[in-house]
């Protein structure tokens, strides 16, 4: 995703050096590739989305919902991390390496166009215990398109995600835009996807350079049922990642996907 709660009331996670957490965090991978648990690094791993080689779960209608979901249940203590899927495939992999053993499951809007040049991505991203949606297929602004280049970016990515994991994925979020105008919406129904996922807290991590500046603004805006907008092949989101995990258990909070979230 390229907003509110209370802020963080203790300092503890944040004053904790995030170079040192970071590193701890990708160490991860050389020690396990398999997901964590739903209560902690010690516990026993999730069961994956689909068994491996089996078809991704595809997109769920809630007719209770709105076309539109910004966030889950506010009396559940429950949040969903969802993360652009692009960038560096070894950041993304050690980003989902590590949120695996902190028990974590979440929900990654792939770019159709990243998904070409690294297709095990989709597979390593279902096989940890997660679920993939749509993103577009080269991420574009898409109300700089006219009605039909919108709506083949959003079919030719829905179509590479069927070819990958035999599923069109999960949900939808525009790029560019923290929510989907009514034309966007109703592309996105056409090509299949029910609801369209946007969020109610930005980190802004496609912008940030520095690690406390995502922390802060997640941590100052996490409560329950909300809907984390982050990118997934980025340093300063790797870095960050150990932090805000750290914070989400300490709040009691629960990371899940975005299905989980709203079901």
């Amino acid at each position: 995703m390229d907003g509110h709660g209370s802020a963080m009331g203790r300092r503890g996670v944040l004053s904790a050096g995030a170079g040192a957490l970071a590193a701890a965090f990708a160490g991860g991978c050389a020690r396990s590739e398999g997901a964590g648990g739903a209560a902690g690094p010690s516990a026993p791993p999730p069961a994956p989305a689909t068994a491996v080689g089996g078809a991704a779960p595809g997109p769920r209608h809630f007719p209770r919902l709105p076309v539109q979901i910004s966030h889950g249940p506010r009396d559940r203590p429950r949040i969903a991390l969802t993360f652009d899927g692009r960038g560096d495939p070894d950041l993304a992999r050690t980003a989902l390496t590590g949120i695996e053993r902190a028990g974590a499951r979440v929900t990654v809007l792939a770019v159709g166009s990243w998904l070409a040049e690294h297709p095990a991505m989709a597979r390593r991203i279902l096989d940890g215990g997660h679920e993939i949606g749509n993103h577009t297929e080269h991420h574009l602004d898409l109300a700089t398109l006219d009605e039909h280049a919108a709506y083949e970016e959003i079919a030719a990515c829905a179509r590479r995600l069927r070819r990958l994991t035999g599923s069109i994925g999960s949900w939808f979020r525009p790029p560019s835009a923290p929510y989907a105008d009514p034309l966007v919406e109703r592309l996105a129904q056409r090509a299949g996807y029910p609801h369209v996922l946007a969020c109610d807290v930005e980190s802004l991590d496609h912008a940030a350079t520095r690690v406390a500046a995502v922390t802060r603004k997640v941590a100052g805006e996490l409560r329950n049922g909300s809907v984390v907008g982050m990118s997934l092949g980025r340093p300063v989101t790797v870095a960050a990642l150990p932090l805000l995990l750290a914070e989400i258990g300490r709040r009691g909070l629960r990371a899940v996907t975005a299905t989980e979230l709203v079901s």
